[in-house]
């Protein structure tokens, strides 16, 4: 802000100095203390009294030069005149008083540089109030955003120029927020999770490191005692055996949540972005990338979550494909449109194929490309919580991945 005040302050500097020399040159041009037209008007009298001829185009401020003929009309004119006697007849002599028009123009370059300068200042105020002024109450947030600021709401702008922006960093320091709250969760239940657990299993292991320690030091002499430790043993192992098992299943349940928000929404709304994105993004890499033609069709689903969907599996296709093509076909079934992307130079055994959508999974062909093996995993629920599907199959050498998206009915 102050530097753009400083912009403000140089402009009006330039504009005084400006506004300064055009008034010096345009006074220059009057300096005489005797307007031009007297001294033309005494030198043609001085010439007619001599008995000389006199011709207005003689003289730069003289207009015309007219002698009384007894016509009324002869003190009438557009013009200024002066009537002078000279050898007892009567001259009109009419002349334009430059200095005087001068003095108007002079006046009207001053209202105009004013008015020039008044329009271009309110532009800077404008500039300033309606873009600087909330722009720079902005740039702080990606700073507060990094710190964990979460909690303080933005606050709202009418300006057409920064709504749609505020509205959407408000919506992202929401998500963060939620982020962060989740993760806390996650931790706390994580945290008594493994409390319980560790409770759970120390009195069954304690009862079993008592029995075997008593075996081993023959405190049980008779069979039928060492029979009823030995299955005490079982018991508590069969104990820990039913944690563990529970451990599993909870492991391997879901551990993601997804918001998902079903509408209705154009296939092109989605496929125009993607196409935006990634025709600038992979020709830097040298990667084709075709989309081909498609009647757009009104789709049940999430627009976003769609668009994600495509993204995952277009990174996918970069990381681990040969990096030669690229491509998006379409193609129709019952109510469904699919929506396949193939990319070349597949590597994948077909024996892992059905894997892909696993979660922590990842491919043997996967090297030392970096990853989570989530990607793929995460595309399957958004399509199933959208109500469509996802497969994959191998042909020639290519890896097709197909999103169904079910068409609005």
């Amino acid at each position: 802000m102050k530097s753009f005040n400083k912009i403000i302050a140089v402009f009006l500097a330039l504009m005084a100095v400006f506004f300064l020399i055009m008034n010096i040159v345009l006074l220059r041009q009057n300096t005489s203390s005797v307007p031009l037209y007297k001294i033309e008007t005494n030198r043609i009298e001085q010439e007619l009294k001599n008995g000389r001829q006199v011709s207005a185009d003689d003289y730069p401020n003289i207009l015309g030069i007219y002698e009384y003929s007894g016509d009324s009309s002869f003190y009438s004119s557009d013009n200024e005149y002066v009537i002078k006697e000279i050898n007892n007849k009567l001259y009109r002599i009419e002349y334009i008083d430059k200095q005087k028009k001068s003095n108007r123009m002079l006046i009207a370059v001053d209202i105009a540089l004013a008015v020039f300068t008044l329009i271009i200042l309110a532009v800077f105020v404008f500039i300033k109030k309606k873009l600087l002024k909330p722009f720079n109450e902005l740039s702080t947030l990606p700073e507060q955003l990094s710190k964990r600021n979460l909690v303080i709401p933005l606050k709202e702008h009418k300006s057409r120029f920064f709504g749609k922006f505020v509205w959407g960093m408000d919506m992202l320091r929401q998500e963060l927020e939620h982020s962060r709250q989740k993760s806390l969760e996650y931790a706390k239940n994580e945290k008594t999770f493994l409390l319980s657990l560790s409770h759970d299993i120390k009195t069954p292991l304690a009862a079993i490191k008592l029995y075997s320690k008593a075996l081993s030091k023959g405190i049980y002499s008779s069979p039928e005692k060492q029979l009823e430790a030995a299955e005490s043993i079982n018991d508590k192992a069969n104990e820990i055996e039913k944690i563990v098992n529970e451990l599993s299943a909870n492991l391997s349940s879901e551990f993601m949540d997804f918001d998902v928000r079903c509408s209705e929404f154009y296939l092109s709304d989605v496929m125009s972005k993607i196409e935006k994105y990634y025709s600038d993004k992979l020709s830097v890499i040298g990667t084709s990338f075709s989309i081909d033609e498609y009647s757009n069709c009104m789709l049940h689903g999430d627009a976003d979550r769609l668009e994600e969907v495509l993204q995952n599996i277009i990174e996918n296709a970069m990381k681990y494909g040969d990096g030669n093509s690229i491509s998006i076909s379409f193609s129709d079934e019952e109510d469904c449109r699919l929506i396949t992307v193939t990319n070349t130079g597949c590597t994948l055994p077909d024996k892992e194929l059905p894997h892909i959508f696993d979660s922590f999974w990842r491919g043997s062909n996967a090297g030392s490309q970096n990853g989570s093996g989530l990607g793929l995993y995460i595309c399957r629920r958004l399509m199933e919580l959208m109500g469509g599907s996802i497969f994959a199959e191998i042909s020639s050498g290519c890896m097709n991945i197909t999103v169904v998206c079910p068409k609005q009915t």
